[in-house]
């Protein structure tokens, strides 16, 4: 099955979402696991999209 494609948007609104369900305690042990794996490809797939980012802008600006 075909990964769908996220925005980093998207990808930081889930994150979100992940870390105020621990805070408030909504998260049941049984869950807690699987989220906190997808909570961690969501952060190493936005510092790639941050670091191809940069590397484009300072391509454009010559730096």
């Amino acid at each position: 099955m075909e990964k769908k494609k996220i925005t980093y948007e998207e990808a930081m609104s889930r994150l979100e979402e992940i870390v105020k369900k621990i805070e408030r305690g909504e998260m049941d042990i049984d869950s807690l696991a699987a989220n906190l794996k997808e909570a961690k490809g969501l952060v190493e797939f936005c510092k790639a999209k941050l670091t191809t980012v940069e590397a484009e802008v300072k391509k454009c600006l010559d730096l």
